[in-house]
């Protein structure tokens, strides 16, 4: 008995080994031909142009602030004032009340605009910071001549002036000198007499504006 299972045993694991190795007596006795390319193929003889397409200029689009968002800005810009000026964080405050004037600007808010810019200058005064007492004084003196208050455009440019010599800004000087023209070609209610400088103030405007050019050619 123990031989004939012996003899069972042998013939199952020869005939396992010899069926689990099949696949290779498969492949090398079936071997497929290869595939054979086409020659002569129509689409590869036909050359079809491609279509141009007219070159088109897209312009831009920019969305235009509505009244809400405005006044969205508008709160969020007091909250932070708010929120500064409590915390006794001037520096920012001053911008605050800067971009707060701004936005009064762009609805014709003149006199709101003007109590901002006037804030934000004390404090920027008080911290020392020229270049936003600068900025906030050409703001001044645009509202001022829209309100018809030329003089004290003039007034206000003219200080702008001397601090950005002071400083030797010869940027700032430049702009500053761009909205002198802007004013006095633009603001047709003023007299000749009103839109005058002081002498030495216009002498050493041209005489910067000049010196600009020289150093742009």
């Amino acid at each position: 008995m123990k031989k004939f299972l012996l003899i069972i045993v042998l013939f199952t694991t020869i005939s396992y080994s010899a069926s689990a190795q099949w696949w290779k007596v498969s492949i090398l006795r079936h071997r497929y031909p290869a595939i054979t390319l086409v020659k002569d193929n129509p689409a590869v003889r036909l050359h079809f142009p491609l279509p141009k397409l007219a070159a088109t200029k897209i312009r831009p689009f920019t969305l235009k602030e509505s009244d809400f968002s405005i006044e969205l800005a508008e709160d969020a810009l007091i909250k932070t004032a708010q929120h500064n000026m409590r915390f006794r964080i001037y520096d920012q405050a001053s911008y605050n009340f800067s971009a707060l004037a701004k936005l009064y600007i762009k609805q014709n808010r003149y006199s709101e605009a003007k109590w901002y810019l006037l804030q934000s200058n004390s404090i920027a005064r008080a911290e020392n910071d020229n270049k936003h007492i600068i900025a906030n004084l050409m703001d001044l003196a645009l509202i001022k001549a829209d309100m018809g208050d030329i003089v004290m455009a003039q007034q206000d440019l003219t200080e702008a002036y001397q601090l950005a010599d002071a400083q030797c800004w010869r940027a700032d000087m430049a702009n500053i000198d761009k909205e002198v023209k802007y004013i006095q070609l633009n603001r047709t209610t003023a007299s000749k007499t009103e839109l005058r400088y002081d002498d030495a103030v216009m002498a050493a405007i041209l005489a910067t504006a000049a010196a600009n050019a020289k150093k742009t050619d």
